[in-house]
């Protein structure tokens, strides 16, 4: 199903790509008719239809760059059933896209992730190594931190104990099952190894909030110390979904993705903006 806006021509299509086990993948294309196609990754529980995701690929087209949101497996549209963990899984679905993108003849102009998808972008990168630039928004460098405030503090002992831990709502209604498979999938993913596989003709931006609550900026900051050619822009008083600084994210993602043969030029744009900061990457 296509629907069109007659200001710019624009299409929204309902694509269905197909992932490595079968399931179906369902996705939004912001069509323009460009060659050039962004695709951008939601993170964790989250969807194509978040804020973030569906903001951004708006920038995008009307800007006349066709964009690609989509669900990961066990996640809004998409078939299959929700698992903790599945980094790696999800940098293979993510290669199921730019596969089916390049089959058609679209030039992958930037694949951006949010939060986990900011991982799953990164972990591309350091795999597959056939995109050029990526974005990383408000992704978590290292994957210990932050479990204990969704599982409980003694979640080690009861998942050995039982093999799993429920994650449940304050209602008290089940959410989603952990397992301990799918925990160590989480453990054992290596963003250290990962940024410094990257090779240096990929670009990549990191962009973070400075009142990010859920993961801090410092783990933005450690992004730059592993990946050679890394741009960190900290947009000041954001939260980690961006709530009231929408329009700069897209901004400033637009403007990185656009300077695709200019990166030495890019820091000094970027540092006029006056809600937030460029960082350099540490030598």
């Amino acid at each position: 199903m296509a629907v069109s806006d007659p200001g710019n021509l624009l299409q929204l299509q309902r694509i269905i790509v197909g992932n490595n086990h079968g399931e179906k993948l369902v996705g939004i294309l912001h069509e323009t008719g460009s060659k050039e196609l962004v695709i951008i990754c939601h993170g964790f529980r989250s969807s194509k239809e978040r804020i973030p995701m569906v903001n951004l690929a708006a920038a995008f087209a009307n800007n006349g760059i066709s964009a690609f949101r989509f669900d990961f497996t066990g996640n809004g549209e998409s078939e299959g059933s929700f698992q903790y963990g599945n980094y790696r899984r999800e940098a293979d679905e993510l290669r199921n896209v730019v596969e089916f993108f390049h089959a058609k003849k679209r030039l992958i102009a930037a694949v951006i992730g949010h939060s986990k998808g900011g991982n799953v972008v990164l972990l591309y990168a350091s795999k597959y190594r056939d995109v050029s630039t990526v974005v990383n928004i408000s992704g978590r460098f290292n994957l210990e931190r932050g479990i204990g405030g969704r599982l409980g503090k003694d979640f080690l002992k009861r998942i050995k104990q039982s093999g799993f831990v429920d994650v449940k709502d304050r209602k008290g209604k089940i959410e989603y099952r952990v397992t301990e498979a799918s925990l160590m999938d989480r453990l054992t993913t290596d963003m250290r190894a990962a940024s410094l596989a990257i090779q240096r003709n990929c670009r990549v931006l990191t962009v973070h909030g400075s009142k990010d609550e859920m993961i801090p900026v410092e783990d933005a900051m450690e992004f730059g110390k592993y990946i050679a050619n890394h741009r960190l822009f900290v947009i000041e008083l954001a939260d980690h979904e961006y709530t009231s600084h929408q329009d700069e994210l897209a901004s400033v993602v637009l403007e990185f993705v656009s300077q695709n043969h200019k990166d030495e030029s890019l820091p000094d744009q970027l540092s006029c903006r006056k809600a937030g900061r460029i960082v350099r990457p540490r030598i």
